[in-house]
């Protein structure tokens, strides 16, 4: 919730600075996440007048301005907005000026016409796109006739701009904040000041409301309280200037003056409205009601939405008009053409507003409102208010009387509580009559005495009910800095880490020193992803009430997470990346089964340049073998015991066939690394880039390798090389397995430096090449029984592979 410090004012009086109400309110219970001051490091921004406009003489799109900005002269300035008109007041940037993005206007010329200056957007200046009236998005800001801005001035008074933002971060439990009289009651008790709100003053007409209109609640456990009031002969035109203000400070674009009084009722009483066309309903009653299913229903925002059977409507007799609580209808939009408006305040059953915005993925500031809870005892004023204000800035008649299809009992909280259990939970001495005096500075009733104190808490603080709840306001506004500090008594314990926890902890690290960056994603996703890299098939596990439907299922590899997050990166031009993830997935045996398992895995994905280009080599993109060789020095790092080896697959279908293999240990399969398919990366718009991932329980329950220091070697070893021919489709790691049995105990390393196939070796065939080191521990072998060895390893080769010795 965005609070404006110049609105707050006129609530309360406010003693200090706003970056010292931000603190003091922090430490009081709501944090403050920014302070927010919408013309820092903007200058040299004046209300214009432009006195004459022309035609560029070297483009058609140009024009060439002369405006007064209170010098003795005017100043020319090229602009090229389509809206630029003689007579505009308008917000002109003069050489010097700092504009959004630190950006410095200088003096210029245009195709040889000289600009001193620009006439700006209310987007170049810091507004944001969303807050911008639809008539100005595309051109100039141009300040309506009731600005009263004056030529020559800083235009930040009259945008706004010189307020004060406190963005305050509100929990759950504190929506009562969630509207500015909320704000101020809050405020106020912290200064110990009374805040004073102007009551509406509505000057009804001798019409009845319910001689046109009747309204009708299906169910009141739907809506407990649901009010009307229609208005008459409304002109539906733009906003006054200051309105505007509240909204967009408050990231709200004003469109006209109907919605935006709904808009602003509601940032001031927290209580959202809504208003209807009265004269586009098709018949003249209004029903609130559960949808039925399959019906269909188009939004303001544009969207069609399939409703369901548990979703609350608004509706005539033929179609449902809005969604209850977060968007209304199409149909009934307020129009340029409308003369009557029908007004809607109401409570709605706040578990199925969230359940609705979550199932059609459309929350709003209404549904966040309705889903924490609004003020019942305000939903009457704050629709007296809307009228009252039409009545003033739409030239409305309000027709005599609201029309009430349901109304909740508006009876105060009423909560025991006891001084010294107070004193005694906090720890602290404090006196009955300050407990008293903070009660009644939070707008609270107390009575009582030592023993016993009734408290009677007002409806708009419906987070209210119980003892704890009382001691819980005392200590906030008594302050949490004057609890006596204590230290803890008791045993204390050593902490640590299990060996499961060493374990993840290690293959976290080993990530890390292989220049990996870690990533976490969410443990939700969508079924596509959740069950993708995967050959086996394994049950996904949907949860009941997703946050949204991206967030339906729970993920069965942790690869889908890390793409995305390369996707985001390379968005923002990150085109080098190595991140890895470890985290539980959660598979499921049995479709039946209500809870899946917790696995932990580790998955790391690679895209882009492994090595930047320099004076001495180029650039150097990935591949698969740069990633399998991460791969072996993480499983050799986590020393187990256990032969390492892999096996080609084609068998995962969003990896490329021709390189992915399976990682297997002790012939157990581990995990997989592989390429991801060329297919798959085009669909998600993903360049090149290279995965693995491997099962961390299953490498875990594997045995602990004992590792033994060996000296370095007192003699000299001896090298042979060897290149033989043999068919494509033998491979390295059996090759390599050949030599090693064949080459005897004094063999101590194989090494391939070559591979070659194309011109002068024949079709199907490669050339591979190995070197081979021998070496005794012992002794200083001869070369006699080294030649012995390696006539063995070329007969072998031979007999097992066909090999050509070259």
């Amino acid at each position: 919730m965005k609070i404006s410090t110049n609105w707050l004012a006129e609530y309360v009086n406010l003693p200090e600075t706003p970056a010292q109400i931000a603190e003091r309110e922090t430490v009081t219970g709501i944090e403050v996440d920014e302070i927010i001051q919408p013309s820092a490091g903007l200058k040299k921004l004046v209300v214009g007048k432009i006195m004459q406009v022309k035609s560029h003489p070297d483009a058609d799109h140009l024009h060439v301005c002369q405006v007064d900005v209170g010098q003795e002269q005017l100043t020319q300035i090229v602009c090229g907005a389509p809206n630029v008109q003689v007579g505009q007041l308008v917000i002109v940037a003069l050489p010097g000026a700092r504009i959004a993005h630190n950006e410095k206007i200088k003096k210029g010329k245009f195709r040889g016409v000289e600009s001193l200056g620009m006439l700006c957007a209310l987007q170049e200046i810091g507004f944001d796109e969303a807050v911008v009236p639809d008539e100005y998005k595309d051109g100039i800001y141009v300040f309506p006739a009731d600005s009263q801005a004056k030529i020559g001035e800083p235009v930040f008074e009259y945008l706004g701009m010189d307020d004060t933002i406190l963005d305050f971060d509100i929990t759950p439990n504190r929506a009562d904040t969630l509207g500015m009289r909320g704000t101020a009651w809050e405020v106020a008790a912290m200064y110990d000041e009374k805040p004073h709100f102007d009551q509406p003053q509505v000057h009804e007409s001798d019409e009845i409301a319910n001689d046109l209109l009747t309204v009708k609640v299906a169910d009141e456990s739907l809506a407990p309280t649901y009010r009307v009031r229609i208005v008459k002969n409304v002109q539906v035109q733009a906003s006054p200037l200051w309105l505007q203000r509240r909204l967009w400070n408050n990231g709200i674009k004003p469109i006209n003056n109907v919605v935006d009084i709904t808009n602003y009722v509601m940032l001031e009483y927290g209580q959202p409205l809504h208003a209807y066309d009265y004269d586009r309903l098709n018949s003249k009653q209004l029903i609130v009601r559960l949808a039925q299913a399959g019906e269909q229903i188009t939004a303001l925002n544009g969207n069609n939405y399939e409703l369901d059977s548990q979703d609350i409507v608004i509706a005539d007799e033929q179609r449902p008009l809005g969604l209850a609580g977060i968007m209304g209808g199409n149909e009934s939009k307020i129009a340029s053409s409308t003369t009557t408006v029908v007004l809607e305040s109401g409570v709605f059953d706040s578990i199925r507003i969230r359940k609705t915005a979550q199932r059609h993925n459309l929350r709003t500031d209404a549904s966040t409102r309705f889903e924490k809870g609004v003020d019942l005892a305000a939903t009457a004023e704050a629709l007296d208010k809307a009228a009252s204000l039409l009545e003033t800035l739409g030239s409305a008649t309000v027709l005599n009387n609201q029309i009430v299809g349901s109304q909740a009992p508006l009876d105060p909280i009423v909560v025991q509580v006891s001084p010294k259990h107070i004193n005694h939970v906090l720890g602290t001495d404090i006196a009955t009559s300050e407990i008293k005096a903070i009660m009644e500075r939070l707008g609270f009733a107390a009575s009582g005495n030592d023993e016993q104190m009734t408290v009677t808490v007002p409806l708009r603080r419906w987070d209210i009910s119980i003892e704890a709840d009382i001691i819980e306001e005392v200590v906030r506004i008594y302050g949490f800095d004057k609890l006596p500090s204590t230290l803890p008594v008791g045993p204390q314990t050593v902490g640590g880490y299990n060996q499961h926890q060493q374990f993840l902890r290690r293959a976290r690290s080993l990530m890390r020193s292989l220049g990996y960056d870690e990533a976490i994603s969410y443990a939700l996703t969508t079924q596509e992803k959740a069950t993708a890299f995967s050959d086996i098939h394994q049950c996904v596990t949907k949860v009941d009430w997703p946050m949204t439907h991206d967030h339906e299922y729970l993920r069965l590899n942790l690869i889908s997470g890390l793409l995305d997050d390369i996707l985001y990166n390379v968005a923002r031009k990150q085109t080098n990346l190595a991140l890895f993830e470890q985290g539980r997935v959660f598979p499921k045996n049995d479709e039946q089964a209500v809870r899946p398992h917790e696995v932990e895995f580790i998955a790391g994905a690679v895209t882009g340049n492994i090595e930047d280009q320099n004076w001495q080599n180029s650039a150097r993109s990935v591949d698969f073998f740069a990633v399998k060789g991460d791969v072996d020095q993480l499983l050799q790092g986590l020393n187990k015991k256990a032969q390492i080896s892999y096996q080609a697959t084609d068998s995962i279908a969003q990896l490329h066939p021709g390189q992915t293999a399976l990682i297997l240990m002790n012939e157990h399969v581990v995990g997989f690394i592989g390429t991801v398919h060329p297919g798959y990366a085009k669909k998600l718009g993903l360049p090149e880039t290279v995965v693995f991932q491997l099962n961390l329980d299953e490498i875990e329950a594997l045995p602990d390798k004992n590792n033994i220091y060996i000296p370095a070697a007192k003699f000299p070893a001896v090298t042979r090389d060897i290149a033989i021919l043999v068919p494509q489709t033998v491979t390295h790691a059996a090759l390599e397995a050949a030599i090693a049995q064949a080459g005897g105990k004094y063999l101590t390393n194989i090494k391939l430096f070559d591979i070659y196939a194309g011109k002068n070796i024949k079709s199907g065939y490669k050339s591979v090449a190995y070197d081979l080191t021998f070496q005794n521990r012992e002794a200083t072998l001869t070369d006699q029984l080294v030649n012995q060895h390696f006539e063995r390893v070329k007969q072998v080769l031979q007999e097992q592979f066909g090999a050509e010795i070259r």
